[in-house]
């Protein structure tokens, strides 16, 4: 009698492994998808991304558009919601083998059937991370619209010495320890998901949680310079987003993070000098 033996990766286990990674990556797309076009749309501004991108000045020389917008409870919620979005835009390629690695983890352990709504959990407590983020961004845009150092229509910084300040800022952040511990955790999920790890959907989304604060440490002088650029211009929002990418998933070029930080420092001194 002859056994018929399964071929490799088409046995059950494998076939509902492939299952939820579609679907995880389907729902990643799907996020990312939305976010990109929501952004480039102008998340409800006046204009859209492209017009704010096609009109943007020199750093810390913004054009001129007229009066300052008001800020009342809906202006400050599409403020927010447009950090948001573009947060969740930019962070979650770069958050994407995180969610696969947590998903194939939990297809492993005793739930399995429920990996991939624990893989939603886990991406939905990570894009909150970022929501606090957020909010923090909205406020900082607020206080320097108030005190002047930032143009309210074009949402740039006013000034090449202030913005010069805020490159040295970020570049200095690059050289810190801080800087490098975070972003150690995201450069190593499967460590981090080994020491993290926690069951249900509470645990999903606390652990997912936990990655984007990590993730928050290690970018967020990054994203402040969405400030200097403009928060609406598309070659700032593309750049940062490719250059978080390259630090997180190419972890074998140390140098990249250093001399990152060196780059900004000495754009920002000679935005200073110069100004």
């Amino acid at each position: 009698m002859t056994t018929q033996s399964t071929p490799p990766g088409t046995g059950p286990v494998e076939q509902l492994m492939r299952h939820d990674r579609s679907i995880v990556l389907g729902s990643l797309f799907l996020i990312i998808l939305v976010s990109v076009w929501y952004t480039v749309a102008g998340i409800g501004m006046n204009m859209t991304a492209v017009d704010m991108t096609r009109m943007a000045g020199p750093i810390g020389e913004p054009m001129q558009m007229g009066g300052a917008p008001v800020w009342d409870l809906s202006y400050a919620v599409l403020i927010f919601l447009m950090w948001w979005v573009m947060m969740i835009a930019m962070m979650t390629p770069s958050a994407a083998p995180a969610v696969l690695l947590f998903t194939a983890l939990k297809r492993a352990g005793t739930q399995r059937e429920k990996a991939s709504r624990f893989s939603l959990c886990f991406l939905a407590g990570y894009l909150i991370a970022w929501g606090l983020f957020s909010f923090g961004a909205t406020i900082a845009q607020w206080v320097l619209e108030q005190i002047e150092l930032s143009d309210g229509p074009m949402m740039t910084i006013r000034g090449r010495s202030f913005a010069g300040f805020v490159l040295v800022a970020a570049g200095a952040y690059q050289l810190t320890s801080l800087k490098t511990a975070c972003l150690r955790h995201c450069q190593n999920p499967a460590r981090f998901l080994a020491a993290h790890n926690r069951p249900g959907g509470y645990g999903a989304f606390r652990t997912g949680a936990l990655h984007g604060l990590y993730c928050l440490g290690c970018c967020w002088a990054l994203m402040a310079l969405l400030f200097v650029g403009g928060i609406m211009n598309l070659y700032w929002i593309a750049g940062i987003a490719i250059y978080v990418a390259l630090e997180k998933l190419m972890p074998w070029t140390r140098w990249l993070v250093p001399a990152t930080g060196v780059a900004l420092i000495t754009a920002g001194v000679w935005l200073i000098a110069t100004s």
